[in-house]
């Protein structure tokens, strides 16, 4: 029952490794003392018996059972916390939770973070707290709803009920030996509401950031609740003394910030200094103007790589903002004047906010209240200067660029600066440096900050970044390209080309045309025939490809709809808006749209394959690669990471001793979603006595092979599976090719270019071939799109042969032709080099280097597209159309010189029947 409740609370809470495992280790818990349940405590043989169970727990620290969970910044505290309390609930029926938040900040998140239909909502996913949602009572509120529920025997709509209490608040309401005002009396109640909860049979405590109050006068205070036990989250779990740092003595999980790192849970932090910067050259004065202008450049820099990322990947759009760390609240008052009203021509004015503890009252409310809200893309705040005070709890995940102007050493800078910075957008890596990483702007520390992290005992490695000395070209925006098509018709606008350069005797590429549609009112009209169109893509009986939009039928019902869709403004487009306005002419507007839309089209179809009658799925057989040379001993060793120098240690989980050796490893890979015993029980044994028969060759005792399985069972099945999942295999009674669509508009592409910079014509030759990435190209006669971006200077080499060879070509932008490619355990998408048509074939071509063209990733991509080649030739041929073909060109074999059929020869033919 216990282990269903906890793999429901995982699986619907989409809880991270670390977060499984600490809500692991509150079950083991719970199962070896079953008396933490109940208030008739031993709390001597509790502390002994999981002592057995936790090598690294000492002692609770506390009147009661106490247990601390130490988890990296940004890895999902709060989220823990809920996953506790949904167990607890599910598991054990427990109904009275008491939270405590360190500060103002910490406590307002909290209050949020537990409420429904809040965009952080902790138990979104839990079934139960959907249809009845815990009652959330504060510091601010519990006179007025903890009376609703202090009878115990009313009954109400809440069966769980959150308490969340500052603790700060508290603190200042105790200083000079008084009571804090929960304690105190009150009429409504009867009795003071610490009362009523002290009284209850199941109060739980949890503690968020417990180190920064854990000795407090407040503390001492809730102790006397007398809860059934504590539960405590940290990402520091010690506390400061004049002799340094006090280690927990209750820890029951730690995972660190290295391991976040490694696992990539968190962002990459990386210092960053001008290349060749000598700080000995500038006055203090001049390092800070230069490091707070190097940090706005990068931070204008991350806000086009974002905005590009997000359009590219059709995801949320993400504000970044730079974070700086001033001396004191003077400091930071000036430096929110320089920024506003000097630097960079005051572009910053109103987009800056203080954070330090010269606010009180109504002003610290006004500014925390911006703090909390400067996630989201409609709040102005781009730059927040601090003093010291944003610390625990701020969990914003836009943070991209930290300046510190405060003097500090290179680790102080480290572990106070990059805290709050850590946490990804999108809970996830994506593979994008510049959307990955956190910077640290550090010019006249930025050799200290690199040798403290590259210490034995840094908690991280950090990257080196370089910033390039400022230019008047540096700033970076985000371009959207429409489609040639929407620019013909004037739909976007048409982008301004460099000349072709002189010497290169090519034919000057005439100026673009003008747009066919000069007025509002046919542009309106066209956006409308463009949607309409759209709709047509689906309607493959009617429109089998986009010739088939020329048809006077076809017209003729799309300038109906269209007609249709257009009567509220229809009277003044087709009378004019005043009596020299030309009429418009809905079906010249229609019938010059749809032959633009053929002309600039390739029919690119959409295809899935779809299996039809019984799936079945599996793993095939396979012998297992090298194996960690796990060793029987202590029951704590001592680990140290080669990456970051960290120190961990791994400690034996005395469990139940199993019949059969394999059995500890077969144990732990069912307990996969992804792995059913019924089906592979057979090759389940076989891989576990696989790993059975490695240990046994190391000549260990039959005692030792137990202690051996019981404690790395669980690495070993996790292994075993990474492998596993190399060779699964899906199996249909047969695959159904499905054509949803003949042809498919033209998605835009999204590139980041250099502000301000014209196109490059096509033909120009590229002398600095590192730049090529940043620059944009155009001139085009044959493209599909206005304007290209080139990764190698091989791509705008072939693009000069399909300008003088090819009918039509792109190249297509992410999401296009939706192809995915097989990769160890992951499904990428395969975006094509490009998509050219001659007269009677269509190619998709990908340009490689000759040395990568063997490799595992490309041959997957090219299996991939040769079958959807396969797909899309076997759909043309059943209405007339042109077949694909996919060719694969080593790019040493690109020169003018050659036809483009002369690369035919490295056409990749379908493997399938």
């Amino acid at each position: 029952m216990n282990a269903r409740v906890q793999n429901a609370v995982t699986g619907r809470l989409s809880l991270r490794p670390p977060q499984s495992e600490s809500l692991g280790r509150l079950v083991r818990a719970l199962e070896a003392a079953p008396s933490l349940l109940g208030h008739d405590q031993d709390v001597a043989s509790i502390l002994a018996t999981l002592k057995g169970e936790f090598p690294t727990l000492e002692d609770f620290e506390r009147e009661f059972p106490s247990l601390c969970f130490s988890l990296a910044t940004g890895v999902g505290k709060t989220r823990l916390m809920g996953a506790f309390i949904a167990y607890l609930h599910l598991a054990h029926g427990i109904n009275n939770f008491f939270v405590l938040a360190p500060n103002l900040t910490i406590y307002n998140k909290l209050i949020a973070d537990f409420t429904r239909n809040t965009p952080k909502y902790v138990f979104k996913g839990i079934a139960e707290f959907a249809q009845q949602p815990p009652l959330i009572i504060t510091g601010d509120n519990y006179d007025q709803t903890g009376a609703v529920v202090q009878d115990q025997t009313a009954g109400f709509a809440h069966d769980v009920r959150i308490n969340i209490f500052n603790i700060s608040k508290i603190n200042s309401e105790v200083r000079g030996g008084k009571e804090p005002r929960i304690k105190r009396m009150r009429e409504v109640l009867g009795d003071s509401y610490f009362n009523h909860l002290a009284n209850l049979p199941d109060l739980v405590l949890l503690m968020d950031e417990s180190h920064r109050y854990r000795a407090s006068a407040g503390v001492r205070s809730i102790n006397e609740l007398k809860p059934l036990f504590g539960l405590e989250v940290t990402a520091t779990p010690f506390v400061e003394s004049t002799k340094g740092p006090v280690a927990f003595k209750n820890v029951v999980m730690e995972y660190s910030l290295a391991r976040a790192m490694e696992d990539g849970f968190v962002k990459e932090p990386a210092a960053v200094t001008q290349r060749n910067f000598n700080a000995k050259a500038h006055t203090p004065e001049e390092i800070e103007r230069i490091k707070l202008e190097d940090g706005v450049r990068l931070h204008e820099s991350t806000k086009v790589d974002l905005l590009t990322y997000a359009r590219e990947n059709g995801v949320k759009v993400v504000k970044p903002f730079m974070l700086v760390i001033a001396r004191d609240t003077t400091h930071a008052s000036q430096l929110k004047e320089t920024i506003e009203s000097k630097l960079f021509d005051g572009r910053y004015q109103g987009k800056v906010i203080q954070v330090d503890s010269s606010r009180t009252g109504a002003e610290e409310e006004e500014m925390i209240t911006k703090l909390l809200a400067v996630e989201s893309v409609d709040e102005p705040t781009e730059i927040v200067i601090h003093v010291n005070m944003l610390k625990e709890g701020w969990d914003v995940t836009n943070l991209y660029t930290i300046v510190p102007l405060r003097a500090a050493n290179a680790r102080t800078l480290i572990e106070q600066s990059i805290g709050r910075g850590l946490r990804l957008p999108y809970g996830k890596r994506t593979g994008v440096s510049a959307v990955d990483r956190l910077n640290i702007v550090a010019h006249d520390k930025f050799q200290e900050i690199i040798d403290e992290a590259n210490r034995g005992d840094s908690p991280i490695r950090l990257k080196e970044f370089f910033l390039e000395a400022p230019s008047a070209e540096d700033k970076k925006v985000s371009v959207q390209v429409g489609s040639g098509a929407m620019t013909r018709l004037g739909l976007t606008v048409p982008p301004t080309i460099a000349p072709a350069p002189a010497n290169t005797g090519a034919t000057l590429t005439p100026a673009a045309p003008a747009p066919v549609f000069a007025t509002e009112g046919e542009r309106q009209a066209a956006r409308v025939v463009m949607d309409v169109i759209g709709k047509y893509e689906v309607k493959r009986d009617l429109v089998p490809t986009s010739n088939a939009l020329l048809k006077p039928e076809v017209r003729a019902a799309i300038l109906a709809e269209v007609t249709e869709r257009l009567k509220p403004t229809q009277g003044n487009l087709l009378e004019g808006a005043d009596n020299s306005a030309p009429v418009l002419d809905l079906s010249a507007v229609v019938a010059k749209t749809t032959e633009i839309v053929v002309q600039q089209t390739i029919d690119i179809p959409r295809i899935a394959v779809v299996p039809t009658g019984e799936v079945t799925t599996g793993f095939h057989p396979f012998k297992l690669g090298t194996l960690p040379n796990f060793q029987p001993g202590q029951r704590e060793i001592v680990g140290q990471e080669l990456r970051t120098n960290e120190q961990f240690t791994m400690s034996r989980e005395a469990g139940v001793k199993e019949q059969r050796f394999e059995d500890y490893i077969v144990k732990k890979l069912i307990d996969f979603d992804d792995i059913d015993y019924f089906t592979q029980s057979e090759l389940l044994y076989d891989l576990a006595g696989q790993a059975v028969a490695h240990y046994k060759a190391q000549n260990y005792s039959e005692a030792e092979l137990h202690e051996v399985f019981d404690t790395y069972g669980a690495e070993l099945a996790r292994l075993i599976r990474a492998e596993m999942m190399a060779h699964f295999w899906e199996e249909a009674t047969e695959y159904e090719v499905q054509v949803s669509r003949g042809f498919t508009e033209l998605k835009p592409c999204n590139y980041t270019a250099v502000a301000g910079q014209t196109a490059h014509h096509y033909r120009e030759t590229v002398t600095d071939l590192g730049k090529i990435k940043q620059m944009l190209f155009g001139g085009f006669a044959r493209c599909l799109y206005p304007l290209q971006k080139f990764d190698s200077d091989t791509e705008r080499r072939f693009a000069v042969i399909l300008e003088r060879d090819a009918l039509k070509w792109f190249k297509p932008a992410k999401g296009q032709f939706q192809i995915y490619y097989k990769l160890g355990t992951e499904q990428p998408e395969y975006i094509p080099d490009f998509v050219a048509e001659i007269d009677n074939k269509i190619f998709m071509v990908e340009t490689k280097a000759r040395t990568d063209i063997d490799t595992q990733e490309v041959q997957a991509k090219a299996a991939a597209a040769v079958r959807w080649c396969k797909h899309a030739s076997d759909h043309a041929a059943s209405v007339g159309s042109k077949s694909w073909h996919y060719l694969l060109v080593p790019h040493d074999e690109m020169s003018e010189s050659k036809r483009l059929t002369d690369f035919l020869r490295y056409e990749v033919r379908p493997c399938i029947p």
